[in-house]
């Protein structure tokens, strides 16, 4: 009998409405299949207090090296209004060539490519991953990522690793193309840390500004210092780190009064010039200098688990570039632009790179995959492990 095809698998998986953080029956459905052709699947629960218990597979099939791993996650963003819909939300239509439905390229097409690959590469090679039965093939599907992604694939690395997996290469099937398949490879992703720019005043009667200390003005020229000198001039491999503000509020209803305190909330994307510690202490040095001894002020950052993260092109980048290409006819180009996305969990135990669907209609109303992109993506995945275990 032959393997289930990428649509097919794609098509059950949309008709399951796992919106963050609900399964509704997703992984059931990787579980089987993967079962079905010999893998050892486990099924995991993380819990975190305060937020939602969240289900994770882990499925391997071999026992030896060498071990790559296709990632993924089966949740997905809220649909908005399903009236506004061409096709039902979660329908799993294909009109005109098109498959519809939320995930349909964030990324259920993408799991779906790499499961029908797997299945077809091993059904064609004795049920085994590799020549004379060496070599291994593993999923790590998690249904946190689309969230606060703490009881996902952060967790699931950290438990396959307590058991003593070792991964040496992982394809996560993000949609990393931007225009066409096979125009982008993700190498690396900037990080991303938060924070809120605090100004203390003295709150007063506008006619009286010399009983007051109005901080207005002082978090704008603030603002202003942070922004008009770079972070950095980029790297090798990424653009400039970017500081974005993106609310100020000083929580004031009257305009005759001086506000209190001001407030700016702000978003950095950096590169591999930085870690979380060193960027904060960069910002904080910039903000006490631009203050001098008058303005009072504070920054309070928000916790991050996105740190930046990068696979230096080599061996592995050519074998996935070489699997596009022979498909696509692109030589893809080698990435880190974007968000950011579970790679910064898997680049601490092995080689990571991100290859899946187009991403221009994600998240979107009528998200949508052609399905010769389907087609296409699963033979690219076929090709990275027939060359992987050549």
């Amino acid at each position: 009998m032959m393997p289930p095809d990428a649509l097919s698998i794609a098509r059950e998986l949309l008709r399951c409405p796992s919106v963050t953080p609900a399964d509704a029956g997703a992984l059931g459905v990787i579980e089987a299949l993967l079962k079905g052709a010999g893998f050892d699947v486990r099924r995991i629960t993380f819990s975190e207090a305060g937020v939602a218990d969240i289900d994770n597979l882990h499925a391997r099939i071999g026992t030896s090296g060498p071990h790559i791993a296709f990632a993924g996650h089966t949740d997905v963003v809220p649909p908005g209004d399903e009236a506004a819909w061409t096709r039902g939300a979660f329908s799993g239509d294909v009109v005109d060539g098109l498959l519809y439905g939320r995930g349909a390229v964030d990324m259920k097409g993408g799991i779906a490519c790499g499961v029908a690959a797997a299945l077809d590469y091993l059904a064609a090679h004795g049920g085994q991953p590799g020549k004379d039965g060496n070599g291994s093939i593993s999923f790590l599907i998690t249904g946190d990522e689309e969230d606060i992604a703490v009881n996902g694939t952060v967790k699931l690395m950290q438990w396959a690793d307590a058991r003593g997996e070792k991964f040496d290469h992982c394809v996560l099937g993000e949609p990393s193309n931007v225009e066409e398949l096979g125009d982008c490879i993700k190498i690396g992703r900037r990080g991303s840390q938060s924070g809120t720019l605090y100004v203390d005043g003295v709150q007063g009667h506008v006619a009286y500004p010399h009983r007051a200390s109005n901080p207005v003005p002082d978090i704008a020229a603030l603002i202003t210092a942070l922004v008009s000198e770079p972070l950095d001039q980029g790297s090798a491999q990424f653009q400039p780190s970017n500081l974005e503000f993106t609310s100020v509020d000083v929580g004031n209803p009257a305009a005759n009064v001086i506000p209190g305190q001001a407030r700016a909330r702000f978003n950095i994307r950096f590169n591999d010039h930085h870690n979380q510690q060193s960027l904060r202490a960069l910002v904080e040095a910039r903000v006490a200098a631009a203050s001098g001894h008058r303005i009072r002020t504070r920054i309070v950052w928000e916790p991050s688990n996105a740190d930046v993260f990068l696979t230096e092109p080599g061996p592995f980048t050519d074998l996935v570039a070489a699997a596009v290409e022979e498909v696509t006819g692109r030589r893809p180009e080698l990435s880190t632009g974007g968000g950011t996305s579970d790679a910064r969990f898997i680049k601490d135990y092995c080689q990571v790179i991100e290859f899946g669907l187009v991403g221009r209609t994600m998240h979107q109303i009528d998200e949508r995959v052609p399905v010769a992109d389907l087609e296409k993506l699963t033979r690219v995945y076929r090709g990275v492990l027939d060359r992987y275990f050549a």
